[in-house]
Formats: C-alpha cells, sequence, structure tokens
C-alpha cells in the first residue's frame, strides 16, 4: 500500500518535513508520481520488527534478578 509524505508522517509519528527530507535523502524509497511522492508502506514492517525484538529482550534483561554478592558482609 502506498501512502503519502503527510500519510507516513502520521504512520511513524514523526513532523512531515522530516519526512520529506529522509525522502528526498533517500532515506526512505519513495517514487514521484509528477506530483507528490508515494511511498511504499511495507518498507517500515522489517523496521518495526526489529524495535519489537529489542524492546522484549530489553525487557527480559531487566526482569532478571540482580544476584547477591558473595562478597557482601552482613554488619550487625
Amino acid at each position: 500500500m502506498y501512502l503519502t509524505v503527510q500519510e507516513t508522517a502520521e504512520y511513524l509519528s514523526m513532523d512531515e518535513k522530516k519526512v520529506s527530507v529522509f525522502v528526498l535523502q533517500g532515506r526512505i524509497r519513495a517514487i514521484h508520481d509528477g506530483e507528490q511522492y508515494l511511498i511504499n508502506q511495507e518498507q517500515f514492517t522489517t523496521h518495526f520488527e526489529q524495535v519489537e525484538k529489542y524492546r522484549l529482550m530489553i525487557d527480559e534483561y531487566l526482569s532478571v534478578p540482580i544476584p547477591e554478592d558473595i562478597d557482601v558482609k552482613d554488619e550487625d
């Protein structure tokens, strides 16, 4: 599915001007139909999958309890 620059900005929660700059820099692939740039939405699926994977890895890492230090002495 192809989106306009405005729709892509809403989809990515970014500023419309920033999306336009990324298109002009070639960081976001787009097709120019003579009037506007059209951006294929599927190119962002891999990015969102990787972000989700890393978020799950971080959550898993943070959920592991810190082991007790064997060098800690009880000073009662």
